[in-house]
């Protein structure tokens, strides 16, 4: 009986004691625990009390709340030592055991271009955007689309180069992640709407939980197994069936490409634009003018000791994207970290080839 009453007492205890640490329905949630007090969040964070006030003149229906977020660079990291879709065409045609054998000359030509830029800072050709893009599309060419996912996510989970601690896969500034949260809760709609191949993107970002239909990114035409040389419009899809990738670049989804793509995919003129590099700005602008209250974010990667920056030329696009109108963070002074705990910059490194 004793030792009935200890237990009823001490299941007791533990009920008070969780009552205690429960927390109240009406605590205001905290967000941006991982930024310093900066210009930037102020003025997002005011922006979105503003436009969410019911009684604000600025006030925005839930349903226009639209925010448009680039990838590399504004959220992804990018400089390791290049980007993510380059190190994979790198890789693919210059190592895959599977494949380098099979590269076209010219699909070669532009994976040495970018082994030679990341390893040796060979200036790459002008337009060299288009390049890759075909380069890209002829290299996964076949492919279908479960197979091609599986393929970047295996490169993904490779450590990346020039740091320790992190993959490539889980490359996130951490602070940004907190943005899409903040912007959730307030009732907008983001979408990533990238340069790179948008499987490629649909597979960094899974892990972080955006769904593939608000991913927006350079396009390639697909195709059925069983088409052949028939058109879509005379083929009927068959149970069997599945749909690969072709070499036929649709479109390459930067600077006006990206405006022309927000309005066939969304619909809707953004409130909203995140970017980090000139191939935003027509974004940012079409964001900007909006008849509704808008606001354009540009990072800067200017932190030379946390990430492999050029801290000059940052503050140098800094300037610019201030006078273009856009609110500029800085990841040295607004980020409290980058990449998160137990991440470290260190040297590149290359194997022999």
């Amino acid at each position: 009986m004793v030792k009935r009453s200890k237990l009823l007492l001490f299941s007791l205890m533990l009920v008070v004691l969780a009552a205690c640490h429960k927390v109240s329905p009406d605590t205001p949630k905290v967000y941006f625990t991982l930024w310093n007090s900066c210009e930037a969040l102020t003025a997002l964070q005011d922006y979105v009390q503003d436009v969410t006030n019911p009684s604000s003149s600025n006030y925005i229906k839930p349903e226009d709340r639209i925010a448009t977020f680039d990838m590399d660079g504004t959220f992804v990291g990018e400089l390791y030592p290049t980007y993510f879709e380059y190190n994979l065409l790198e890789y693919r045609v210059l190592d895959d055991p599977s494949y380098k054998d099979k590269a076209p000359s010219d699909v070669r030509e532009t994976a040495q271009e970018i082994r030679d830029f990341v390893r040796n800072g060979t200036a790459l050709p002008d337009h060299f955007d288009m390049k890759h893009a075909q380069a890209a599309a002829t290299a996964y060419a076949g492919m279908t689309l479960a197979e091609f996912d599986a393929y970047v996510k295996d490169y993904a989970s490779k450590p990346a180069n020039g740091f320790t601690g992190m993959t490539y896969g889980r490359s996130f500034y951490k602070p940004m992640l907190e943005v899409f949260d903040y912007l959730e809760d307030n009732g907008f709609t983001y979408y990533v709407v990238s340069g790179s191949d948008r499987f490629i993107c649909r597979a960094l970002v899974e892990s972080i939980g955006i769904a593939p239909n608000r991913v927006i990114g350079m396009d390639v035409k697909l195709e059925s197994t069983a088409q052949g040389e028939e058109e879509g419009v005379n083929h009927t899809f068959g149970r069997e069936e599945d749909l690969v990738r072709t070499d036929q670049l649709i479109i390459k989804n930067l600077k006006t490409n990206k405006v022309l793509q927000i309005s066939q995919e969304i619909g809707k003129v953004p409130v909203l634009s995140f970017g980090n590099s000139g191939g935003d700005s027509a974004m940012h602008n079409y964001c900007l003018g909006n008849e509704l209250p808008s606001a354009a974010f540009m990072l800067i990667a200017d932190d030379p000791d946390r990430d492999h920056a050029n801290r000059d030329k940052a503050l140098s696009l800094g300037g610019q994207w201030r006078a273009a109108g856009y609110h500029v963070i800085s990841m040295r002074d607004d980020f409290k970290t980058i990449y998160g705990d137990g991440v470290k910059k260190v040297d590149f490194t290359f194997p022999a080839d």
